[in-house]
């Protein structure tokens, strides 16, 4: 990222604008874990990875997908997946996340911005006419040699996971549409 003005203490930064897409390359990264343990996208090499942006911990959309990625967690791992949420909230924060709602996946700390800036989720916003930066939910599903199989720009929180198991390839999808299935039937 280059500064291409500075006047008045106030820095003006070119950001290249970057739509990421199916078939590109997941661009690498290294950020901090909720324990403090540095994480690198690229140490998943071999395996299928959900990553997915969401805006803040302990709000209720990003709890509810949070939930719905959490009860759903045995059939991604099932198909293959290694779930990694990210936010800009800190360490901190993620614990007392994944121990009041007991999840089971990793969670990435990015309070600086770097990782949602590589993958062109830090997004001007818009509430009752009031523009600001924050996070656009989006999530990337990221097959073994770490190319975007699918970019999910419309998140449906509360059932996420089944728009996570569409992707890929059918045989994996309707494998894990039918686990889905089960569990639903069982809860019934």
């Amino acid at each position: 990222m280059q500064v291409t003005k500075q006047s008045s203490g106030i820095k003006y930064y070119n950001l290249p604008i970057m739509a990421l897409q199916a078939g590109d390359k997941a661009p690498d990264f290294k950020t901090n874990d909720q324990d403090g343990n540095e994480v690198k996208l690229s140490s998943f090499k071999g395996k299928k990875v959900v990553l997915y942006f969401y805006p803040k911990d302990m709000t209720p959309g990003c709890t509810a997908q949070a939930c719905d990625l959490r009860d759903n967690y045995k059939a991604l791992q099932k198909a293959g997946y290694e779930v990694l949420g990210i936010s800009s909230d800190t360490e901190k924060m993620h614990q007392k996340f994944i121990a009041k709602e007991k999840l089971p996946f990793t969670l990435l700390a990015d309070p600086d911005k770097v990782v949602h800036e590589k993958y062109g989720t830090w997004v001007e916003k818009s509430m009752y006419g009031r523009k600001y930066m924050g996070t656009a939910r989006t999530t990337f599903i990221i097959d073994e040699k770490g190319v975007i199989e699918e970019v999910i720009e419309k998140v449906d929180t509360k059932n996420h996971t089944s728009q996570i198991l569409k992707t890929g390839t059918p045989k994996v999808a309707a494998k894990t549409k039918a686990v889905v299935a089960k569990k639903v039937a069982k809860k019934k």
